[in-house]
């Protein structure tokens, strides 16, 4: 009898449930999306990875480093290609080259091509192996010393064909024809590939005939193991030897760090949207329990007992979320393909019709569904099982409940004095970490906290914010105000929503705001260089040092070269170390935010570190510092500054006189410049000079100039790419928030039925009938979005100053985007209620006054 009684009134109000279901549907499709996507994406790298991947590779050993402080490619003499095949069960042996530090360009244009991101350019032989990662689709491989094969996502991109010329920008320019196309079997990871002949390949990339590994496949006769143990043995010393198993971890290793934090990313703005739809789901049962009071109480009179009762509600939660589940979990297949699509856009090609289902994608979707509707139906439940019998005979719920309130009121403000007690802690705390954790926890009390105390700021605030409807529009004004102010609990609960959506919103753009005010000024105060020169992974050559040397209107240029290096301190540590090596007028154009010494010891040989690392290991200015630079290179050298952090150009770095480093690093092992800075001569147009220096770095197409401007531009648009990122996450929370005040607002409309029929009874136009329910939902949403705006400013204004010390150093309050949340909010007021207030408008008189 439970479960027919629950069927029964789950499908008499399946149009009420509707924007609850699609709540959960969005909340699961996000979950569910996300794990299929990342199970796809593993799934299809595992398979190139694994494809791919030889018996054995064999290269040169890992430097002192992890990479050659020189900035050389390392490679394996060729006879060591005979070695490894005479290895017994080696059936085949290839000699690899690939490198990663060349740059593609159109021959025609001296156009760069290939990834923008954060993929690759790999350039190396072409060699026919038994696991070629592509196939040659079009023309043939190259034969000679001027051809080329180029992989078909880049030349389409590129817009190259075969008989196109493609240029090898190495440590010189190379020029090639190309004469054949190459697809990838399985995915491409957004890198771009090159081909060329073995002997073009090693005199053009590696200036010497060496190869940069040898793969060998085996026999099947011996294990993996075994070929590595043999190979180790018989090559010695100044190789390493990897497995199929060992390369495939590595290269998955590469992707998975990207494809986890897209994963995790996405799994924590869903977790937002479920907080969110709890919300609307609670107002729902809440509602649909108070309609059904009567309905209620008779169950009770005919013998239903409390927990009947509450069983029935929870049987229509249970409903409800595997329903929600089963359409969400399909919904989430589409939006994986549309995730597929969108990274396929980036140069990450995945093949959606291979998508990955597994078990954990219905375990996740089931599970997060049911568990969430079934929790928020859980209040509104027990709220109906203490509907007493007697409350048959009456027209509304039960009374108000006093005693309740006061309870909110104690928790709820205790929850939120102790959540802002902790965010003042945090704002105030020295150490990061320490404020991080007081964040955290004041974030999470803080929220709870306004939960709790919505429904008792509604009365008051709505009060405020409908001050003016009575006003400017009269009974209909008078009317919204006071139904939004009529139940605080149930317009508490639908702000919130919102509240959550458009707080989270609201602290992102004051980080990132602040993140863009900060750089900005320490820029114009740190940074005196006219221009910045950058050339990307592969650094700035010295042929564009000269070409920005000999640019009209330069005065002079400051180089900064990037050294991996062994510092070991008075206190016996040693630690591994970057060391940026300058130019003798560094601290010309650059002022060091110093702490102790002075910058212009530079110029005579001395180091300039961070505070925190000088504090760590107990430096003061004088102090001598032992740097190993790797292959015999070692020097001491004096502590001449001790840099204040809190200023990211600087903080966590290491300066180092370019001219003393060169004393004990030759000049050709010294690695090319990272960054190139330019200073304009006095009196010299800057505008002008810019423009002479892009003309000079045309030939260079790996490299770019800016200005300051152009790189405040840089860095503004690299932060509000992030923002946007968020603020797209976000949406769907927001989403579900606008759902929960259509919701909100339906309900309400069929609950005051005969309250409706009334006012059009005595006079109320149909116009002003709308015009009430507008309002409503306008003072709803705008009160949300002032709860939103409190705690998103001060979520904002702690997380700047926990990061105070990390660079984060100014505090800016976007205005602007504060004006444009409240503006929205009142916009998705008015688009909430077009369709409840339609209805309402289309309410015949005598059967709303006739409604039971």
């Amino acid at each position: 009898m439970l479960l027919k009684t629950s069927l029964r009134s789950f499908f008499a109000h399946k149009g009420r449930m509707l924007l609850s279901l699609i709540a959960v549907v969005l909340s699961v499709a996000f979950v569910s999306g996300t794990l299929v996507f990342s199970n796809t994406a593993t799934s299809t790298f595992d398979k190139l990875f694994a494809s791919t991947a030889s018996d054995l590779s064999v290269g040169p050993a890992k430097p002192e480093f992890g990479f050659d402080p020189r900035g050389k490619t390392l490679t394996v003499p060729v006879d060591s290609v005979g070695k490894v095949a005479a290895i017994p069960g080696v059936k085949s042996v290839i000699g690899q080259v690939s490198v990663q530090n060349a740059t593609l360009a159109d021959a025609a244009t001296n156009k760069a091509v290939g990834p923008t991101s954060g993929a690759p350019t790999i350039v190396g032989n072409w060699a026919d192996t038994p696991r070629n990662a592509v196939e040659i689709t079009s023309g043939h491989a190259p034969q000679g010393a001027d051809q080329v094969v180029i992989d078909a996502d880049t030349a389409k991109k590129a817009k190259l064909g075969l008989g196109g010329r493609l240029r090898v920008i190495t440590a010189d320019k190379h020029d090639f024809t190309i004469v054949g196309i190459a697809t990838f079997k399985t995915t491409n990871p957004g890198a771009a590939l090159a081909f060329l002949s073995t002997e073009t390949a090693q005199s053009v990339l590696l200036g010497q005939t060496a190869y940069t590994s040898v793969e060998a496949f085996g026999d099947g006769s011996r294990s993996d193991e075994q070929l590595k143990s043999a190979a180790l043995a018989g090559l010695g010393a100044g190789v390493q030897a990897k497995t199929a198993a060992e390369q495939k971890e590595e290269n998955s290793d590469s992707v998975g760090s990207f494809l986890d934090f897209l994963k995790y990313a996405m799994l924590g703005f869903a977790g937002i949207s479920l907080l969110v739809g709890g919300f609307l789901i609670i107002n729902t049962f809440s509602m649909l329990v108070a309609q059904r009071t009567r309905e209620i109480g008779l169950l009770r009179a005919v013998g239903g007992s409390r927990k009947q009762v509450n069983r029935s509600v929870l049987v229509e939660a249970l409903l409800l979320g595997t329903l929600g589940s089963t359409v969400g979990i399909g919904a989430g297949l589409g939006l994986a393909v549309g995730l597929i699509q969108l990274m396929n856009a980036a140069g990450m090609h995945l093949d959606a019709g291979d998508l990955k289902v597994g078990a954990d994608v219905f375990v996740a979707g089931y599970a997060v569904g049911i568990v969430i509707t079934v929790l928020a139906a859980w209040i509104p439940a027990r709220r109906a099982g203490r509907i007493a019998p007697i409350a048959a005979l009456r027209d509304h719920g039960t009374p108000a409940e006093a005693r309740s309130n006061t309870v909110r009121a104690v928790i709820g403000l205790v929850l939120t004095a102790g959540g802002g007690g902790l965010l003042v802690l945090a704002s105030g705390a020295e150490k990061m970490i320490t404020g991080g954790r007081y964040f955290g926890l004041g974030v999470l009390l803080t929220l709870v906290g306004f939960v709790v105390l919505g429904p008792l700021l509604a009365t008051t605030v709505v009060r405020v914010l409908g001050a003016l409807l009575p006003t400017v529009f009269g009974p209909s004004g008078t009317l919204a105000q006071r139904n939004a102010m009529r139940n605080p609990r149930r317009t508490g609960a639908t702000a919130a929503a919102l509240m959550i959506g458009l707080a989270l919103v609201i602290g992102a753009s004051v980080f990132t705001s602040s993140m863009i005010k900060s750089t900005n000024e320490q820029l114009d105060r740190s940074v005196g260089a006219d221009y910045i020169v950058q050339a990307g992974r592969n650094g700035v050559s010295p042929e564009i040092v000269d070409a920005v040397r000999r640019t009209s209107g330069i005065d002079h240029v400051i180089e900064q070269k990037s050294l991996p290096a062994y510092f070991t301190t008075p206190d016996g540590k040693t630690s591994e170390q970057d060391v940026s090596a300058v130019s003798a007028r560094f601290t010309e154009d650059f002022r060091l935010p110093v702490k102790e010494g002075g910058a212009d010891s530079l110029k005579q040989g001395a180091l300039a570190v961070g505070e925190d690392f000088a504090k760590d290991r107990g430096l003061k200015v004088g102090d001598s510092i032992k740097i190993d630079y790797g292959h015999g290179r070692v020097q001491s050298l004096p502590v001449g500054v001790i840099m204040t952090k809190g200023n990211s150009f600087f903080d966590g770095s290491t300066f180092a006189p370019l001219d003393a480093v060169a004393t004990a690093v030759p000049a050709a092992d010294l690695p090319v410049d990272a960054v190139l800075f330019g200073k304009a001569a006095a009196g010299a147009d800057v505008a002008g000079t810019l423009t002479a220096l892009e003309d000079s770095l045309k030939e260079y197409p790996q490299a770019n100039v800016r200005d300051q401007a152009g790189y405040k531009k840089l860095v503004q648009e690299q932060i509000n790419g992030l923002l946007n990122m968020i603020l797209g996450l976000l949406f769907l929370a927001i989403v579900v928030a606008v759902l929960g005040v259509v919701n909100t607002l339906a309900l309400s409309v069929v609950e005051r039925t005969r309250e409706i029929g009334l006012l059009r009874a005595i006079g109320l136009s149909r116009r002003q009938l709308r015009r009430m329910i507008r309002l409503e939902s306008m003072v709803i949403a705008l009160f949300g979005a002032v709860l939103g705006t409190v705690l998103g400013l001060a979520w904002g204004v702690t997380g700047q100053r926990v990061l105070r010390t990390q660079g984060l150093e100014s505090l800016s309050i976007p205005v602007t985007t504060l004006l444009l949340t409240l503006a929205a909010s009142v916009v998705i007021g008015l688009l909430a209620a077009l369709i409840p207030a339609f209805r309402a408008g289309r309410m015949n008189v005598l059967a709303a006054i006739a409604t039971d």
